[in-house]
């Protein structure tokens, strides 16, 4: 079903959002693949949003009218995914539960559904972050060291854990959750505030472990399992003066001996937490592999810390190269992207409807990223509304879901459809495999190839604005 398109020519001419409400809302067609046949779903700036159709391989060879060529080798493999998706903010929820039950259910499919983006792996932030309303813990209770007063919050209990047993409903289980704290309660921090710099007090260590069990335990009780969780959100912000919102500071060294001598072992003798594995770092990935090489160093920090978390700003600042060597140095440890959003920038903040260049950009990273061993990659918020939160910190930024709650309906913004083309075919398990471009800039035309259960996915982003005739061929002796 096409888009029903609203144009925003305020923003860019030709800028338009797919418009969704109780009657109506654009869906994707399954793929079905014959032999001898291959299956394109194209999304571009001035039309289609996940078009599809279906065209006959043959043996013509690459001519000199073609703009160049990919070529894929199945026999060459390297990382498996594990998934792409958002994050349950208590902004994505308040926005979400505020639409009325139909329009709520359509954007759920949307996210999570079949004939939706397929999210698999979604980010759970523990107590408020900066798109929350208010600043709040789930322990005030200063001293209360063993946790026997924590509680979750009403955004826990309204907002987020009713829309996670809906997602997990919609994809039969199928479905991976990670948290990740923002600050520890003010009384446990050496400044007394969960908002600005600062690190966790001292001889705390312990209850903030425990901190961590107990909100996995309050959310198994619920029917609600973790697959992971990072062990601080943008560790190195805690050391900034001026930061603006809730934050805790920790370095290598700290995190690692956290780990080791803390949160892993008490992870472990949790029911409810024993199979939570441990992400590190959680930051830009300016500090691999330096960061990595510390947390790894330990043996028994080791044992516990599964992978590294990076997040998408100031990638500019670090060469791709550095997830490379992060991934050659510590194969057996893999790197996840943890966060990223578009209209972060002071200059170019909030919501921009309809903006393709956003989406171009998501894109590329996600290309890049998978391109030097990254498994998987998460969107912040699910939703936000019409000025980009609600934030109590103002820090309003964009998302792939735009919540229109006076009109009763959602925007699906150009990101949501370049997300969709990673998440609705890279499915969990899928193998990046060996693929190359030939006489064409691979600055401006990017790939990257993979196999899951012997389909053969290409996925291609052309940054130009003239259209790219290419040549695809498949190195292998495997019929197709």
């Amino acid at each position: 079903s096409p888009c029903a398109k609203r144009f925003y020519p305020q923003f860019r001419a030709n800028n338009f959002v797919c418009v969704c409400n109780s009657t109506y809302c654009d869906e994707y067609e399954d793929t079905h693949l014959s032999p001898g046949f291959a299956v394109l779903f194209s999304s571009s700036e001035n039309g289609n949003r996940m078009r599809k159709s279906t065209f006959q391989l043959n043996e013509r060879r690459h001519s000199f009218e073609d703009s160049g060529r990919i070529k894929f080798d199945l026999r060459v493999t390297y990382q498996s995914i594990i998934g792409f998706g958002g994050a349950f903010t208590d902004s994505a929820g308040i926005n979400i539960m505020a639409l009325s039950q139909s329009v709520r259910e359509r954007l759920l499919e949307t996210v999570f559904g079949r004939n939706g983006a397929r999210y698999f792996i979604d980010r759970v932030p523990i107590a408020s972050t900066d798109f929350s309303t208010s600043r709040y813990s789930y322990n005030d209770n200063s001293g209360n060291l063993n946790m026997s007063k924590f509680a979750l919050a009403e955004e826990d209990t309204k907002f987020k854990i009713p829309l996670i047993l809906r997602a997990l409903n919609l994809t039969a289980g199928e479905f991976r959750l990670f948290s990740s704290p923002w600050s520890a309660p003010s009384w446990m921090k050496e400044t007394g505030k969960m908002e600005g710099p600062g690190r966790l007090r001292k001889g705390m260590e312990k209850a903030w472990a425990h901190y961590f069990v107990r909100f996995f335990e309050e959310y198994f009780s619920y029917g609600i399992s973790f697959w992971a969780t990072t062990v601080q959100n943008e560790p190195t912000s805690g050391a900034f003066p001026f930061y603006g919102w809730q934050t805790m500071h920790w370095d290598a060294t700290g995190e690692r001996s956290f780990v080791s001598t803390h949160l892993g072992p008490l992870l472990a003798a949790s029911k409810a937490a024993k199979e939570v594995k441990i992400i590190g770092l959680d930051d830009y990935r300016i500090w691999l592999p330096a960061w990595a090489d510390e947390i790894y160093s330990d043996p028994a920090a080791s044992k516990f810390i599964a992978g590294i978390g990076v997040h998408l700003y100031m990638d500019t600042l670090a060469p791709l190269s550095t997830l490379t060597t992060t991934h050659e140095k510590h194969p057996d440890k893999f790197i996840l992207a943890t966060e990223a959003c578009a209209g972060f920038w002071p200059l170019d903040h909030g919501p921009k409807l309809g903006e393709w260049k956003r989406a171009e950009a998501y894109a590329r990273n996600i290309i890049e990223d998978l391109n030097h061993f990254v498994i998987g990659w998460t969107d912040w918020n699910i939703a936000v509304d019409t000025q980009g939160g609600p934030s109590w910190a103002r820090n309003f930024v964009d998302a792939s879901i735009i919540v229109n709650e006076t009109a009763d309906e959602f925007l699906k913004q150009p990101i949501h459809y370049a997300m969709a083309h990673f998440s609705r075919f890279l499915r969990p398990n899928s193998t990046r495999i060996r693929s190359l471009t030939e006489e064409m800039d691979e600055s401006t035309v990017l790939h990257t190839a993979f196999v899951y259960e012997g389909q053969r996915i290409l996925t291609i982003l052309n940054t130009l604005t003239v259209e790219q005739k290419i040549t695809i061929e498949e190195e292998t002796e495997i019929s197709i």
